[in-house]
């Protein structure tokens, strides 16, 4: 084994160690999303998968290679060969823009975020058999809002009193660590287990100012506080079977089945006035019914060596698990109160990717892969009854590090749209967002000539 080798590979593994801990520590921040429509449930979810997948729409249940990781279905952790290793890591920046109609006044703002997205990576155990470990944000919460509520005489509460300023806050996030195994039972028929573990704790901030009616005299700020901090083990399960796979093309389908369930988090509620002496009003502790959505996945993915073609179908039960419903404070020109609940969600993605011809030895352009997907589904909430609607386009591209390897540099965007069907109408938020995203994958076996973790015979 050479010096040079030698040190690329411990090079690796400080950075192994290095990036862990503070991914850990980084997802505890506010920074991944900002979005009025976090403020109620878990947050916005993030788009899973490797920045491959995501680039082609986030396809990637059925997606099957050696020189891929796949966070969608451990099926396919069992396509690792022998004395290999394949690991991936990325990162993501998102530009918020939003919109609301306000008595003919269009009100803008704009907010960005950066953050890891993902860190994984695949291991073969045994013949047949591999091991994949993932850690993925799930979910982010980041908002900053604010409700004025005029003089209501008939109101049983503020009628006395006067009109009132309300101002919302929020932040956090949940994350998600998996680690399954994949194990091809028989020839072409792959089947995946794997554990899935969510924490992480939201924090949201309410201050309620009164003015009095005559304008004469003032009143303390009442100021609500929630936290929720989670813990809890989740499953899924995956197969992936080629129904069709030789030299020139492989046509996969793939099926997964979340679990989830009850998330039971910790919830600490205070409500207090801002007065000189902090008088507490109210000081509860309470579990809060907070649940994951039973979700089912199918897709198939045909392969050639210029060509893949992914098509998924995603189905989550948000609406049967969580029968309970919130009410805002206002919304729009009108004022009204609209009542929020979950709601089922059906997504359908498609991607494509092209690579003209990753064996050519003089044009280096030709051995890039040019990504490009749509996805488009609905939100998995209702306000006031109505369904919001919701897509993406994204494009990409992934640089190979080195000819005849399947390391590479991966470069993805991404546009998409929320409540554009009924935003307007209704005067809530239409929100639009970018994401860019960066990402590396790192793979060592006989394809390369690379070999992690293997005693050599000579020095």
């Amino acid at each position: 084994m050479s010096v040079k080798n030698t040190l690329s590979r411990l090079f690796v593994a400080a950075l192994l160690c290095c990036l862990l801990p503070s991914a850990a520590t980084a997802q505890t921040s506010s920074i991944n999303a900002f979005s009025p429509y976090t403020m109620y449930g878990i947050g916005e979810l993030s788009t899973p998968g490797t920045l491959q997948m995501r680039s082609m729409g986030g396809v990637g249940v059925a997606m099957r290679g050696v020189g891929t990781v796949n966070l969608l279905n451990p099926a396919a952790y069992s396509a690792m060969p022998q004395k290999s290793f394949l690991f991936s890591f990325g990162l993501e920046g998102q530009n918020y823009y939003n919109s609301q109609n306000d008595n003919g006044t269009t009100r803008k703002s704009a907010f960005n975020t950066f953050n890891f997205h993902d860190i994984a990576f695949q291991v073969p155990l045994t013949r047949r058999l591999g091991f994949g470990f993932s850690l993925t944000p799930y979910s982010s919460v980041g908002y900053r809002t604010k409700y004025y509520r005029p003089y209501d005489p008939e109101d049983p509460v503020w009628g006395n009193v006067g009109p009132v300023q309300y101002s919302y806050e929020g932040e956090g996030d949940v994350s998600e660590v998996k680690a399954g195994i994949g194990w091809e039972v028989v020839r072409n028929l792959s089947i995946g287990v794997a554990a899935q573990y969510y924490w992480g704790k939201i924090d949201r901030t309410y201050v309620a100012t009164p003015t009095s009616i005559s304008g004469e005299g003032t009143f303390n700020p009442i100021v609500g506080e929630s936290r929720y901090s989670i813990s809890r083990f989740k499953g899924q399960v995956g197969v992936q079977w080629n129904a069709l796979l030789n030299s020139k093309r492989a046509l996969t389908f793939g099926a997964t089945y979340d679990l989830g369930g009850d998330l039971r988090p910790r919830n600490i509620e205070k409500l207090y006035t801002s007065d000189n002496y902090g008088t507490t009003v109210k000081n509860d502790s309470t579990h809060l019914k907070l649940v994951l959505p039973q979700q089912v996945a199918a897709g198939v993915f045909y392969q050639t060596p210029k060509w893949s073609v992914g098509l998924d179908y995603v189905y989550q039960n948000w609406g049967g698990r969580n029968k309970g419903s919130v009410r805002t404070a206002g919304s729009g020109a009108s004022g009204s109160r609209l009542d929020v609940a979950y709601t089922d969600t059906h997504t359908v993605k498609f991607g494509a990717e092209f690579t003209p011809n990753r064996y050519d030895a003089r044009n280096f352009m030709k051995r890039w892969s040019y990504r490009a997907g749509v996805r488009y589904g609905s939100y998995n909430q209702t306000f006031g009854g109505h369904r919001l609607d919701q897509y993406a386009v994204t494009l990409g591209f992934g640089i190979p590090v080195r000819f005849f390897g399947s390391s590479s540099i991966d470069v993805g965007v991404e546009y998409g749209c929320r409540g554009f069907n009924v935003a307007e109408r209704i005067g809530l938020v239409k929100q639009r967002y970018f994401k860019f995203a960066v990402g590396f994958s790192l793979f060592a076996g006989s394809e390369n000539g690379e070999y992690w973790f293997v005693r050599p015979k000579y020095d």
